[in-house]
C-alpha cells in the first residue's frame, strides 16, 4: 500500500475509535469528547497497541506517517495556543486585580509549591529527569504541570455546565488567564538557554517592535482581513521563538497575546476553536500518544501519575481556599472554584510536551503527566455538577 493510502487509514482510526467510544459509551458527563480523544491517543501509541498488536503498528504507524501526522499536529496546536492567548482579557483582571491577583497567585503557586515536592521525590529513582534538565528545571517544570489551568478546556467545560456567560464564570476566567500568563513566563524561564542567550534577546526585541507595528496594521485594517494576518503574525512568531531556542509554542502564545479580542467577532471565534478541536486536534492528541512511554514499568508510571494527581489537586484546593479565606468567600465557593481550576488537559500537554522536546523529562515522565492531566480533567464535571446545583446563588456573584 502507498504512504497516502496508510495515512489515511491512520485518520480514519484517530476520528473513529474516540468517537464510537464517546458516542456508544455515552461518557460526555465525566469525559467529554476532547478527553477520550487525549485517552485514545494514549491506546494508540507504542505502549499500548504497539505492545498488543506491534507487527500492524508499525504498519500503520511507520515513519513516513508519522512525519506527515506530525506536520498536522504542529500546525493544530499553534493554531489552538494562538487563540488561548487571544481569548486572555487581562482588563476584566485588571479591574478586578486584588481579588484576581489573590486568587490566581495561591491557585497557581500552591500547587506548584506541592508539584515541586512531587518532583523532588522522582529525583531518587533513575529515569525520569531527561538528559539536558538540571535538576532546577526537572523539578519547576514538574510543579509547574501540576499547577496548569487549561483555559480552554475550562471554556469548554463551564459551556457544558451552562455558567460561561454567568457572573462565575466570568471570575474564573480571570483567574485563569492571570495563571495562564504566568505559566508562559515561567515556560520561558525554564528554557532559557545562555549558549543562546543572545538569540532569545534578540528575538523578544524584535517580537517587541513588530508587536507596536503589528497592532498599528491590525487596528486600520478591514475585519475580514484581520484573521488572514494573524495567521501569518502566528506563524512568523513561532520560527522566531523556536529559531532562539524558545520552542515555537512560546512563540504562538506570545502571537496570540498581544492580540486584542475584540477585533474579532466572538462567534466566529468560538467556532473558528471548536472547528481546530474537531478537524485537526485529534492528530496532535494521537501524536502525543506516540510519545508515551512506560519502559521504567507500569506500575511505577501510575504510581508517579498518582502522586503528581495528589499534588495537583491537593495543591489547587488548598490554595483556592486560602484565597476564599482572606476574600471573605462564603462556604463552598472556594470548592467550585478550586475544582473548575483544576482542568488540565491540552494545555498541560502542550506544556509537557516542550518539556519532553526539550529532554527536560523523559517519555516516562511525560506518560506520567498525561494520565495526571486526564485524570484530573475527568474529575471536574462529576464533582462541581452537584455542586454548583446545591449553590445556585453562587452562579450570579460577580466577586
Amino acid at each position: 500500500m502507498s504512504t497516502t493510502e496508510i495515512f489515511l487509514i491512520a485518520i480514519a482510526i484517530i476520528f473513529s475509535v474516540p468517537y464510537l467510544v464517546w458516542r456508544l459509551g455515552n461518557t460526555d458527563y465525566y469525559a467529554p469528547l476532547v478527553v477520550v480523544q487525549i485517552i485514545a491517543g494514549i491506546l494508540l501509541g507504542p505502549g499500548v497497541l504497539g505492545k498488543a498488536f506491534p507487527e500492524y503498528y508499525r504498519f500503520v504507524f511507520s515513519a513516513p506517517v508519522v512525519q506527515s501526522l506530525n506536520g498536522i499536529a504542529w500546525w493544530a496546536v499553534m493554531v489552538f495556543v494562538w487563540i488561548a492567548g487571544i481569548e486572555l482579557d487581562l482588563k476584566k483582571a485588571w479591574a478586578h486585580r486584588r481579588e484576581s491577583s489573590i486568587t490566581a497567585g495561591l491557585a497557581l503557586g500552591t500547587p506548584l509549591a506541592c508539584g515541586c515536592v512531587a518532583a523532588a521525590g522522582m529525583l531518587t529513582v533513575p529515569g525520569w529527569v531527561g538528559p539536558k534538565a538540571m535538576t532546577w528545571q526537572f523539578i519547576v517544570g514538574v510543579g509547574m504541570a501540576c499547577a496548569v489551568t487549561a483555559l480552554p478546556i475550562l471554556i469548554l467545560l463551564m459551556e457544558k455546565l451552562e455558567i460561561l456567560r454567568q457572573p462565575i464564570g466570568q471570575r474564573i476566567l480571570r483567574y485563569a488567564s492571570l495563571d495562564d500568563v504566568a505559566i508562559w513566563g515561567v515556560l520561558a524561564v525554564i528554557l532559557l538557554d545562555w549558549e543562546r542567550v543572545g538569540k532569545q534577546v534578540a528575538f523578544l526585541a524584535c517580537f517587541a517592535l513588530a508587536t507596536w507595528g503589528f497592532r498599528r496594521l491590525m487596528a486600520w485594517m478591514p475585519a475580514g482581513d484581520r484573521w488572514y494576518v494573524g495567521l501569518i503574525w502566528l506563524a512568523v512568531c513561532a520560527f522566531g521563538a523556536d529559531w532562539a531556542g524558545l520552542h515555537y509554542m512560546v512563540g504562538a502564545f506570545l502571537a496570540g497575546a498581544v492580540m486584542d479580542a475584540d477585533w474579532f467577532d466572538q462567534t466566529r471565534m468560538d467556532m473558528l476553536r471548536g472547528h481546530v478541536l474537531l478537524v485537526v486536534m485529534p492528530v496532535f492528541f494521537l501524536s502525543t500518544g506516540l510519545r508515551t512511554n512506560w519502559n521504567v514499568g507500569g506500575v511505577a508510571v501510575f504510581v508517579a501519575a498518582f502522586a503528581l494527581l495528589v499534588a495537583s489537586v491537593a495543591g489547587k484546593l488548598i490554595g483556592i481556599r486560602l484565597a476564599g479565606q482572606v476574600l471573605g468567600w462564603k462556604p463552598g465557593e472556594a470548592s467550585v472554584i478550586g475544582w473548575l481550576l483544576q482542568t488540565k488537559a491540552l494545555i498541560m500537554i502542550i506544556f509537557a510536551n516542550i518539556l519532553l522536546d526539550k529532554q527536560i523529562i523523559t517519555s516516562e515522565t511525560f506518560t506520567a503527566l498525561l494520565l495526571m492531566a486526564v485524570a484530573s480533567t475527568m474529575l471536574t464535571v462529576p464533582v462541581v455538577a452537584p455542586k454548583l446545583a446545591r449553590m445556585s446563588e453562587l452562579i450570579s456573584r460577580s466577586r
